[in-house]
């Protein structure tokens, strides 16, 4: 004989941290909730309340260097592993998990300018004040104790920058010409010329792979094929340009960091204006990266901050700063896009978060869901006023304040007196000129 019984599954009617608390089936028919936006506004409003008062951005400090930090670079495959050098030629590997330099040796006469790796990750290629440009082997077994270089070349002109390819052995320098160099030859492949002084920066596009970028002292960024046999096209700006990187994620954009306190995205296929300016900075603009996700980038400035900028935005997100670090030299966003590494003349290499108040570390699912749908209620109420105002406010140092106040009254009094010689002038004397081509002078190919 059969006898039919009832049977349930006991994790369909109970929560999964506390067995005794039942699970409440809802009815989402929106008449039943006549005050859901009520509360939800009031969610949102703590939400982001909470998002600022957990936004401790600052993580920890790499210490060990006996002079300014020069260029930061990050380990192509590793997330571990970052590499730094110093302007007293000093190159240091750093264990990021332990925060520990796992090696350290003299590799340059003066100023260590740049440093890349191959394009089998093995060994890195470093560059310096010495005119020289030497190869080196990034990890050694333990019965290996030697510090020299694997291949050391000399050359004919002072070098500032490299780049290497992505996935061929090839790599680029500057200084007072481009170059493109074959890891197996000492003599350079390719030499770039279009009549200026010297280059300082030099960046390979990780997707197409055949172009660079490079940002030259007269003020000028110049981009390359390296399968043509000279330059392809030339913008001049007002001021200089001091670091250039490109997006990972659009072959055709990039950005650059500006001496005007500004940033400028291009795309290189309309390059007489801009797509977008960044403000916000209040000196000189030293270094920039870009987020793996190509959605926003980190710049660091001689004002002693860090900002975090969305690509189709014109203003900062974020704001780091603390009290001991001084002018920014270098910058790079990690690539698990969780943290940030920065690098300042005080000899300090510090690590911060990505996003300010993110927990690190293993969420469970229940966490998980209820910071999803933290963001989603920011996300949905983000245009109302108190939300907005909340989620903005910044704290600055106060050197950053009252220069913000000083750059805001000379941009009025221009606007200003721009105005009143448009109001007494004949019509169209005067015209209008958008922010964005303001600061171009011109484009040559």
């Amino acid at each position: 004989m059969k006898v039919k019984i009832l049977s349930r599954n006991p994790d369909e009617c109970l929560r999964e941290t506390k067995r005794d608390i039942h699970k409440v089936p809802r009815n989402y028919n929106p008449s039943l909730h006549p005050f859901e936006a009520p509360r939800e506004y009031t969610r949102a409003l703590n939400a982001v309340k909470l998002d600022r008062i957990f936004a401790k951005p600052f993580i920890g400090s790499l210490e060990g260097h006996k002079d300014g930090i020069s260029c930061i670079f990050k380990h192509p495959k590793r997330l571990s592993i970052a590499l730094s050098g110093s302007f007293d030629g000093e190159l240091r590997v750093w264990n990021l998990i332990h925060r520990k330099c796992e090696r350290s040796l003299l590799a340059h006469d003066g100023i260590l300018r740049g440093i890349a790796f191959t394009s089998n990750s093995q060994s890195i290629i470093t560059i310096g004040d010495d005119k020289t440009i030497k190869t080196w082997k990034i990890e050694l077994s333990d019965s290996e104790e030697c510090d020299d270089p694997l291949n050391t070349i000399i050359s004919k002109n002072v070098i500032t920058g490299i780049t290497h390819h992505r996935s061929e052995p090839l790599f680029a320098t500057c200084g007072e010409v481009c170059q493109l160099w074959d890891e197996s030859r000492n003599e350079p492949v390719k030499t770039f010329k279009w009549g200026v002084d010297s280059l300082h920066d030099v960046k390979y596009n990780p997707v197409q792979t055949n172009l660079l970028a490079s940002a030259a002292s007269d003020r000028s960024i110049i981009l390359y094929d390296t399968r043509e046999t000279g330059p392809l096209r030339k913008i001049v700006m007002k001021l200089r340009t001091n670091k250039l990187s490109w997006n990972p994620m659009e072959a055709v954009t990039f950005t650059c960091a500006n001496e005007d306190y500004n940033l400028y995205t291009y795309d290189i296929r309309k390059l007489k204006t801009p797509v977008n300016v960044h403000m916000d900075f209040v000196s000189a603009v030293t270094d920039v990266d870009y987020a793996p996700t190509g959605k926003e980038f980190v710049a660091g400035s001689y004002d002693k901050t860090i900002r975090i900028f969305e690509v189709n935005k014109g203003h900062s997100r974020e704001v780091y700063y603390t009290k001991r670090m001084q002018r920014l030299t270098s910058i790079v966003w990690s690539l698990d896009n969780k943290y940030i590494l920065s690098g300042s003349d005080e000899m300090n290499i510090r690590v911060w978060k990505a996003r300010a108040s993110e927990k690190l570390g293993v969420l469970k699912p229940r966490e998980k869901a209820a910071l999803n749908y933290a963001e989603a209620l920011k996300e949905k109420f983000a245009a109302h006023p108190k939300v907005r105002r909340i989620a903005r406010h910044r704290h600055v140092p106060k050197h950053v304040y009252n220069a913000q106040a000083e750059i805001r009254t000379i941009r009025q009094k221009i606007k200003r007196k721009e105005a009143n010689r448009r109001q007494h002038s004949k019509e169209g004397a005067v015209p209008f000129i958008a922010e964005r081509k303001r600061h171009v002078v011109g484009e040559s190919v």
